[in-house]
């Protein structure tokens, strides 16, 4: 391995904590690793710039961050970087630094679980957000307020999201009724080689799956059936986007022992309202472009009109700066969050997939912390949606992202 001192890393400062093995003693609860990198990660220094793009590929090394193997990871970075003007043409979300959370976790290292195409990696978070509970037991219990943050890989702009189920997760939480939890791992959402047509639920086969376990949840993504229903409208009428692309991909996962006892489970769903693809089954690739959709006219004189289509100047290209189809309009749904650790510790190790979990590190282990309590009562409290307002969009924005 080529050592740290050969790789330009461009004008700036790295920054070097996150998640550690060891921890430190100013850290309670052994979440960061302060120390230089010995090595770079598989996910370190692969972006490259497109012809879009006006930041070098230095520019993008100096967001970077130590993992917990001691390697160096990328991190997230804004759209356009203060130091430079240049933009990346790529975002991750909402910038961690102003999360309550931000202190425990620090920079959250972008492929410690799973190195995947970098521009997929998005966060968001909300500080002290009202935890609902279901029914009659509104009024009778507690108010639970959590400060929570959430990574997903959900590139929205490829092919590989109709077969891939496996995507890299982060959860962070901290909450008043003892709930605190920091997890990354690698999530399976649905089955690999299919997918579910978000506006009718049918399964679709894409095509041959690829080597990976079958998971819950599902990830729900527009096919062109749900085109032709919704945003393919007769003259005079307006397309319903919302109905016609929205993709939900709905996580359901847990951290379990060697046993197979539950430490911990969770269920976010993360959405895009507008997404760069959809499924095509008329296409040699099953992809077809969002943007497209704008000027096409169907043999009956059906077309998309309204909503993201509207204002649009004539000759973009799918991946070019001002088609508003980079997929930057998203929110998640926390929904719960629960805890059957009471008898166990806060340090677990898990395999990458967050199955496995012992007490001591292992090879290729990630750590793990989840609170020794358990939360997991009868009526259990719901998390609401988060960044439902946000636009994370901005200048050179662009798909692919």
């Amino acid at each position: 391995m080529r050592g740290l001192r050969n790789r330009a890393y461009g004008a700036g400062v790295l920054v070097f904590s996150v998640l550690g093995v060891a921890g430190c003693d100013s850290d309670p609860h052994g979440l960061k690793h302060d120390g230089e990198a010995t090595g770079f990660s598989l996910a370190y220094d692969v972006w490259e710039p497109g012809p879009n793009d006006t930041c070098t590929r230095e520019d993008h090394n100096r967001y970077s961050v130590v993992g917990q193997d001691g390697l160096l990871y990328p991190t997230w970075h804004p759209a356009t970087d203060p130091q430079t003007g240049c933009t990346f043409g790529h975002e991750h979300g909402r910038n961690p630094r102003n999360s309550n959370l931000y202190s425990e976790v620090g920079d959250i290292p972008f492929g410690l679980a799973l190195p995947a195409d970098h521009v997929g990696y998005k966060i968001d978070w909300e500080n002290d957000i009202e935890f609902r509970f279901s029914g009659d037991a509104a009024g009778a219990l507690l108010e639970v307020r959590c400060d929570v943050m959430v990574e997903l890989h959900q590139g929205s702009h490829g092919a590989g999201a109709f077969v891939i189920n496996t995507h890299e997760f982060a959860l962070h939480a901290h909450c008043t009724d003892g709930t605190h939890v920091h997890v990354q791992m690698v999530t399976t959402i649905g089955d690999p080689g299919e997918f579910e047509s978000s506006c009718d639920r049918r399964t679709i086969i894409a095509g041959p799956p690829p080597d990976a376990p079958d998971g819950g949840g599902r990830r729900l993504i527009p096919d062109r059936a749900c085109i032709e229903e919704f945003v393919l409208v007769p003259n005079g009428e307006r397309s319903n986007f919302s109905s016609g692309l929205r993709e939900s991909w709905e996580v359901s996962d847990r951290i379990r022992t060697r046993d197979g006892e539950t430490l911990l489970s969770f269920n976010p769903y993360f959405q895009v309202r507008n997404p760069a693809r959809y499924f095509d089954p008329s296409s040699p690739t099953n992809l077809s472009r969002t943007l497209d959709l704008c000027y096409e006219v169907t043999g009956e004189g059906d077309s998309a009109n309204g909503g993201y289509c509207e204002d649009l100047r004539d000759g973009l290209n799918w991946d070019q700066p001002g088609s508003t189809f980079n997929g930057a309009q998203r929110f998640v749904d926390i929904n719960s969050i629960r805890i059957s650790n009471v008898d166990g510790p806060e340090i677990w190790y898990t395999d990458r997939y967050g199955k496995n979990a012992r007490r001591r590190p292992f090879e290729g282990s990630i750590r793990q912390f989840i609170a020794s309590i358990d939360n997991d009562r009868a009526t259990q409290p719901s998390g609401p949606a988060i960044g439902d307002d946000r636009d994370y969009g901005g200048p050179g924005v662009h798909a692919p992202n």
